[in-house]
């Protein structure tokens, strides 16, 4: 240690790199799972306040009987609301919008505050005055229609006045995500409105606020009285520990990829660590030879130095773990406009710790090679100006060391991941396009090593350049086409999805969706929609709501099911029933139920889906509609393509299993030669005379959908670019470590009559082919990747998107030749004489 730390007096010449790839990659990782606790802390403080109470309760398509209702008010303070989408328009008809109902009652909110503007009191606010019952809504619903305050508007068969804009709502977030703005009710204003028929879709939500303080366990324990009392309820029942789950699983998703992005970073800076390393001690090949020249241990020489880079990696970590506490503070300002919970600044020190344990793992992994070949370079050759470069491997012991850290890295990664699946496809992913990156390198260097004599020097200089011992190519190869390969796939894939969202479902998706069509206005309603757009297809059939609570008798509580089924198992599922197939599917096992059927109930699924359940013919499921539990045999499976957005049911019934149920019908509207005034026309036409029918215009659907991909995909990317940013930090270092054989090249050929101009072209030339050459593997590479990901996972077509080639290859070109020039113009400028006196 005395010896490491004498060496350091000299300073940290050529490690700053190093300390920069450290920093960063440490502050990535750090900083992204200090705010997701930030955001998880947050959601658990205020799980009260997010909730709506301590305990929620939420059935779909009915209230609470009175049995239900007589339980829940006996358990505490009790906050009744509803929710649904219905058709908003102005009082002369002349425009709609789609809004989002919530209906409330008295006792709401039970924790945190309504805030409007201006504020009112519950009965001000929603009271029945002049014929007209109060609302509230955020500017968007006022912008939209143009109206202010004061102003009038029709929900169904009533009026409702817009007395105050709607600033903040507090348990917004548990009602999940809105396509439209929202409009606040009371109860008494959705029962006047004649919105909630038989079969509506409408969610009601039972809020409770408990007496005393119950704990955690008594939470849990309420939960499973509720199910044991009412076995039949179908209701969903949430408490304040998991207020907002959607929120909660999204945010930890998205801190799992940046943090394999930030581990992607450390990997690439781990490339840098080696320059670094292989440099400095290049620098020090006098003291290496004088420590053995005067009887030095390999062993020894190899101690003091990786103290000193340990000693620099924990500066960086040290710098790198100061970010990343910082940012949760920073995360708080920046997301409050994005996200409705706030984050609860701090420190933590399990991401903290975390962060620095991979970079520690990073620092050793790719110093443990150069540091082990130091060691057994003699001092003869380290006097000669040789060696530290020199071909070879060192010992097996240091290579077999080095692996075990990088597989001890990998390890960490997948085991602290959610989804081990994915992470273990990313971690092999990382691994094979650093072993094909090095590949590539060498393929470059082979080609350059068998390119034909040419006669301009500039281009043979630099061709002998990419293939000479301890050339910059396979570390300019590696650095920068990991960073370009994960920017190209990630622009592809987001470049596909766009274009799919807004140029190709458009042309397949129907033009309309129409919700709570009841029984007694189907035919009316088909013949105005036909009269309106006579040459559209109208297809309607029947829906209710069902959640699946058991798979062959097991309730789906006890079943583990990957993530990519889950999602079925997940809340309330639209279901319908028919005496054909649909047109749109195709059977793949199984056969359909005859006409008529009137045997035991039969229910066909979704071959994706079930396959993802392990269900099979003849399985079973139950499923909860308008609380009661009616139990299916499966008898076909088949193919649904969910992307055309066409009307589709993961279960499909024989009619016999819902007969005599209430229940409302699901209508599309497909009209491709329908221009913008046509839909208009028919909206106004359809809420004039059907205003309880809900009408949702797809394109406006899509137009949120692709604005919401936008933005996730500027945020992946920009913390994608976390990659790229390290890949030129490795980049420059690379460089910069080569100057010392590039001053030398550079004075040997200048003494030999070869002029500046000439070795800039041949310097540009080399970092340009080099540049190309990277740039088309990360094409390549990010072209698979993208192509896999969005035909095989996202099951979307596929194009290759030719404006993404030409920014790879340009980003490519500009940081390779940039780079290179502006390190290659402080070695022109070196004066010969110090180095012709060493050769």
């Amino acid at each position: 240690m005395r010896f490491a730390l004498r060496e350091m007096r000299g300073g940290f010449s050529g490690f700053f790199i190093f300390l920069a790839c450290i920093a960063l990659g440490v502050a990535a990782i750090g900083g992204v799972n200090s705010v997701a606790r930030a955001i998880s802390a947050g959601v658990a403080s205020q799980g009260q306040e997010l909730l709506g109470g301590d305990i929620r309760f939420e059935l779909n398509q009915r209230r609470a009987d009175a049995a239900e209702h007589a339980w829940l008010a006996g358990l505490g303070q009790l906050a009744e609301s509803a929710n649904m989408r219905s058709m908003a328009r102005l009082t002369d008809g002349s425009d709609q919008a789609l809004v989002e109902v919530k209906a409330v009652d008295e006792a709401y909110p039970l924790y945190g505050a309504l805030v409007t503007d201006p504020a009112l009191s519950h009965d001000a606010l929603y009271g029945l005055a002049d014929g007209a019952y109060g609302a509230a809504a955020p500017s968007l619903l006022f912008d939209r229609l143009g109206l202010s305050i004061g102003d009038r508007l029709m929900l169904g068969g009533q009026t409702f006045e817009l007395r105050a804009k709607l600033v903040t709502e507090p348990d917004a977030i548990s009602d999940g995500f809105g396509f439209a703005p929202r409009l606040m009710v009371s109860l008494e204003g959705l029962g006047a409105a004649g919105l909630v028929q038989p079969g509506s879709l409408v969610e009601h939500a039972y809020k409770l606020r408990l007496d005393g303080d119950p704990g955690n366990a008594e939470l849990r324990a309420l939960r499973e009285e509720a199910s044991e009392r009412f076995p039949e309820a179908g209701w969903s029942v949430r408490t304040r520990l998991n207020a907002a789950p959607s929120l909660s699983a999204n945010v930890e998703r998205f801190s799992q990829f940046l943090t394999l992005v930030g581990l992607t970073a450390l990997v690439v800076g781990g490339v840098g660590v080696a320059n670094a390393v292989r440099a400095y001690l290049d620098g020090k090949r006098a003291v290496i030879a004088t420590f053995k020249s005067l009887g030095a241990s390999g062993g020894f020489v190899f101690s003091v130095y990786l103290m000193q880079v340990l000693i620099i990696a924990l500066m960086g970590i040290g710098a790198g773990l100061v970010l990343a506490a910082l940012m949760p503070f920073a995360a708080g300002a920046a997301l409050a406009s994005v996200l409705p919970v706030p984050s609860e600044g701090g420190i933590y020190p399990s991401a903290l710790g975390l962060a620095a344990l991979f970079g520690v793992l990073t620092t050793l992994a790719f110093a443990l090679l150069p540091l082990g070949r130091a060691r057994d370079v003699p001092a003869t050759a380290l006097f000669r100006e040789m060696g530290i470069d020199a071909k070879g491997w060192p010992r097996l012991f240091y290579v077999v060391l080095a692996v075990a850290i990088a597989a001890i890295l990998a390890l960490l990664a997948i085991l602290y991941s959610e989804e081990r699946r994915i992470a273990a496809i990313f971690v092999a992913a990382a691994i094979a396009a650093f072993l094909v990156l090095r590949g590539v390198g060498w393929a470059v260097q082979a080609v350059a090593r068998r390119a034909p004599r040419v006669r301009s020097t500039a281009l043979r200089l630099a061709v002998g350049n990419i293939h000479r011992p301890g050339a910059l190519t396979p570390s300019v190869v590696l650095a920068l086409g990991l960073g370009l390969t994960l920017i190209a796939t990630l622009t592809l894939i987001d470049g596909n999805l766009r274009r799919q969202i807004a140029g190709n479902l458009p042309e397949v998706a129907p033009n309309f969706f129409f919700v709570d069509i009841q029984a007694d206005q189907v035919e009316d309603f088909a013949s105005l929609v036909e009269a309106q757009a006579s040459d559209g297809k109208l297809i309607r059939v029947p829906m209710l709501r069902g959640r699946i609570i058991a798979l062959n008798d097991v309730s789906v509580r006890d079943i583990e099911v990957p993530p990519e089924g889950g999602w079925v198992l997940r809340g309330d599922r639209g279901i319908t029933y028919s005496d054909n197939k649909p047109e749109n599917a195709t059977l793949t096992q199984g056969e359909w139920w005859p006409a008529g059927y009137e045997g035991e109930p039969l229910v066909s699924f979704t071959a994706d889906e079930g396959v993802a359940l392990g269900l099979k013919l003849g399985d079973t499921l139950t499923v909860n509609v308008l609380g009661r539990n009616v139990t299916a045999r499966i008898a076909s499976f088949r193919q649904v393509e969910w992307e055309t957005l066409a009307m589709n049911f993961v279960m499909v019934f024989s009619p016999n299993t819902f007969t005599g149920a209430p229940h409302a019908w699901l209508a599309t509207l497909t009209d491709a030669g329908a221009t913008s005034a046509d839909e208009s026309r028919l909206l106004n036409a359809v809420t004039r005379s059907f205003p309880t029918i809900t009408t949702v215009r797809v394109k406006d659907a899509l137009d949120v959908v692709n604005q919401l991909v936008g933005q996730l995909a500027t945020a992946i990317r920009a913390a994608a670019a976390v990659a790229l940013i390290a890949s030129v930090l490795v980049l420059s270092g690379a460089l910069a470590a080569g100057n010392r054989a590039r001053v030398h090249d550079a004075v040997v050929l200048k003494t030999l009559g070869a002029t500046r101009r000439t070795l800039i072209a041949a310097f540009a030339l080399e970092y340009l082919l080099i540049g190309l050459a990277t740039a088309l593997f990360a094409l390549a590479a990010g072209g698979v990747a993208a192509w896999y990901v969005v035909t095989r996972i996202m099951t979307l077509p596929w194009s290759f998107l030719p404006e993404v080639a030409l920014s790879t290859v340009v980003i490519a070109l500009v940081l390779t030749v940039g780079f290179g020039l502006a390190g290659t113009w402080r070695v022109l400028g070196h004066k010969a004489a110090p180095v012709l006196r060493n050769l």
